[in-house]
């Protein structure tokens, strides 16, 4: 936890030396559970954060993974741009000792993935194929996201004295969602749609409390700044992303992760709102279990009313 912080103008600050360690610890824990996910997942999701001949050599590999398995490194350097001595870098950087290694890794998970890869699925109706590919994604958030995670964050909102929900923009109605779901089975939460109204609210938070961001890319400046501030008081961070390695996750002390989405539409990942959702439906679904009793009597009291306004 950040304790020492520079107030200038009403904002707060860290120093330069803080920012390294706690980019040097959140580095040091990506590195560690790099090695459990999937690789081509994995690859996706830390995409915009990579370095600009990183991401070239990523996209290559995304863009056909069979082709990677069977070409000699000297291919992948003419069709990514990049030289040999980067390509090398870039999967020991990924925890593998370098070519050879990464060819291997892609094999064993294209064999044991049932993920169609490429375009062969890419047939049938533009109705199946949008359905096929939220199914894929769903499939890869399974992947992305461990059990010991879940967990922690499920009990983590269990025993929450406040929980504050923070989103701007495209993710705020996941944000909102994720609200009316912790309502219904009792947990003390809110969601402000105002930037300003939240930050207030960050600043309010202390230990005990909880500070929910959710962020498709993982850098909206609101929503980091909110969980930064509500860390620095004190306050549990969680955050949900389709973005690994993104600036939120430094401030996050658990991150669940929604797999992320190469296709996008007006900015905006196509499958992004479906995994984010489906994460928040599991975590609804166990804290519902968690609380049998008192989620059956809150659903029993408002159906009965909300029944009520229900035309015949």
């Amino acid at each position: 936890m950040v304790t020492d912080s520079v107030c200038r103008r009403g904002k707060s600050f860290m120093t330069r030396q803080q920012k390294r360690k706690l980019v040097s610890r959140k580095h040091a824990r990506d590195v560690d559970s790099k090695s459990e996910l999937p690789l081509l997942a994995y690859l996706k999701g830390t995409l915009p954060t990579l370095q600009p001949t990183e991401r070239l050599i990523a996209k290559c590999v995304l863009a056909d993974p069979e082709r990677i398995i069977t070409s000699r490194i000297a291919e992948i350097k003419q069709a990514s741009g990049a030289s040999v001595g980067s390509i090398v870098a870039f999967c020991r950087r990924l925890g593998l000792k370098g070519f050879a290694d990464l060819k291997i890794a892609l094999a064993r998970e294209m064999a044991q993935s049932a993920l169609p890869v490429g375009d062969g699925h890419r047939t049938g109706s533009l109705f199946q194929r949008v359905l096929h590919f939220h199914g894929e994604c769903l499939e890869e958030t399974v992947l992305i996201n461990s059990e010991e995670t879940f967990d922690q964050v499920a009990e983590a909102l269990k025993k929450a004295r406040k929980i504050e929900i923070f989103s701007i923009g495209l993710s705020y109605p996941v944000a909102y969602t994720a609200y009316c779901k912790f309502l219904l089975v009792g947990l003390p939460a809110s969601s402000q749609f105002d930037s300003h109204i939240q930050l207030i609210n960050a600043t309010q938070l202390k230990q005990g409390d909880i500070a929910f961001g959710i962020s498709c890319s993982g850098n909206t400046r609101e929503t980091v700044q909110c969980l930064q501030v509500a860390r620095e008081r004190g306050a549990r961070t969680i955050c949900l992303t389709n973005a690994m390695k993104s600036p939120i996750t430094t401030y996050s002390d658990l991150c669940l992760y929604a797999t992320p989405s190469e296709v996008n539409y007006f900015q905006a990942p196509l499958a992004s709102r479906v995994t984010q959702l489906a994460v928040l439906d599991a975590l609804f679904v166990s804290l519902a279990l968690s609380f049998r009793n008192r989620t059956a009597t809150r659903l029993q009291q408002t159906a009965h009313e909300l029944g009520t306004r229900r035309l015949a």
